[in-house]
């Protein structure tokens, strides 16, 4: 089988949707986007459907003929508990049908406050509603790879950056552009802590190669990152990039608990607070060993980033 004879369907098209979209496009690939609209930007050979990934009969339609299918869907942090275990059983049902493996994009909440390093390792102790929705999620991933349900794989990235990334990205839009607009940048968390971040382009290339290799099946992967460094040092780097002086304060942990109590998405933001207050580092030297070192230098990640960042302002002043 040829790479273009391979279907590869890839459920949302949000920033990480997108970076596996890429990846398999530059490997000649044949793409199905899947999303709520059937529209997205795509280029022209990627098929792009509009299907529901909460329904069995619509996912196992779309799923026809796939070779790997990429569970990448993202959902309002307020709605976890109630969309997420859905769509993945409905994705798994899909994927199924077609005989397909499956790869799922997961993050670290599962893990809960982790003493050292984060491997795969360790067992599930999740101390957040978020984390406990990805930790059954996780269980029911695997629980479905050994009842031979499917063929299962997931990748793990911690907090994710870059192209398309937008207001879903840690270094997003609420980070980016007050940091070009020459402003103080506001972050959570203290500044000095150490906290591994993935870029999304590896986070994409990591999943696609999951999907390449059965050997990947059965388990969890943490997908690489560069070396840790702490979230000063990486805005200090972002700046730098910019070649602005660096400016940059974190938003006082009370501010966020007192403004959660009547704000539902600060809810959910303020029981993560616990990653930006103590060392949040990943360890990938799983991945690595098996599969390679992917991951993009930190300072070239950051440059890619605000590229993106520009090309799009260009994009929107010229229309």
């Amino acid at each position: 089988m040829t790479p273009a004879d391979e279907l590869h369907v890839v459920f949302g098209t949000g920033a990480v949707g997108l970076a596996v979209m890429r990846e398999l496009n530059v490997q000649g690939k044949r793409v199905r986007l899947v999303n709520r609209s059937g529209t997205a930007a795509a280029p022209a050979s990627v098929e792009v459907v509009k299907g529901n990934a909460s329904d069995p009969a619509s996912t196992r339609e779309v799923c026809r003929a796939a070779t790997v299918v990429y569970d990448c869907v993202g959902v309002p942090y307020t709605d976890w508990a109630t969309l997420f275990p859905p769509m993945q059983a409905a994705i798994i049902q899909g994927a199924a049908a077609a005989n397909a493996k499956l790869v799922v994009a997961e993050n670290l909440y599962m893990y809960g406050p982790v003493s050292g390093s984060i491997t795969e390792a360790l067992p599930f102790h999740p101390t957040t509603r978020k984390g406990r929705v990805r930790a059954k999620m996780a269980e029911d991933l695997m629980a479905a790879h050994r009842a031979g349900i499917v063929r299962a794989t997931s990748g793990r990235a911690s907090d994710f950056y870059g192209p398309d990334a937008g207001s879903q990205g840690i270094f997003g839009d609420r980070i980016i552009l007050p940091l070009l607009a020459g402003k103080t940048v506001s972050v959570l968390g203290k500044l000095d802590m150490p906290h591994s971040y993935t870029y999304v382009i590896d986070f994409g290339k990591g999943l696609v190669l999951l999907g390449a290799h059965d050997e990947a099946l059965g388990q969890s992967w943490h997908i690489p990152n560069p070396p840790t460094l702490t979230t000063r040092q990486v805005l200090t780097l972002f700046f730098e990039q910019a070649h602005l002086p660096p400016r940059m304060s974190s938003v006082p942990d009370l501010v966020i608990k007192t403004l959660s109590l009547v704000n539902p998405l600060l809810r959910e933001v303020a029981e993560m607070l616990y990653e930006f207050n103590e060392p949040f580092v990943d360890d990938s030297s799983k991945f690595v060993k098996a599969f390679g070192d992917i991951a993009t230098p930190q300072h070239e990640a950051i440059r890619q980033t605000l590229e993106w960042y520009r090309l799009r302002a260009q994009t929107k002043a010229s229309n």
